[in-house]
């Protein structure tokens, strides 16, 4: 499987890296290497394999819900490095 100039070019707009034109054609191999191996996976026989969507199993760690009393504001806001009528300050976002 050969990736061509504008499929790395493509690839690399949608993770919004700056790609010289010197570094293109490295990336086209390294790509198709990493996809050429992948398809290797075709030939594997998983007749009779279920289905997994996790490597282990997994079990639910969540803690219950208590009810506890609230943080006091003045506790809340005393290691803020800024506030302001008793709430924080934060940069402002765009």
């Amino acid at each position: 499987m050969k990736i061509s100039k504008d499929e790395v070019l493509k690839v690399a707009a949608l993770a919004r890296l700056d790609i010289d034109d010197a570094a293109i054609e490295p990336f086209a191999q390294q790509i198709s290497t990493i996809l050429n191996y992948v398809d290797t996976l075709k030939n594997v026989d998983t007749e009779g394999v279920p289905g997994t969507s996790h490597a282990i199993s997994l079990t639910n760690a969540f803690r219950e819900d208590e009810l506890q009393e609230h943080l006091e504001r003045d506790r809340a806001l005393a290691n803020a490095p800024d506030e302001e009528d008793g709430a924080f300050t934060v940069p402002k976002v765009i």
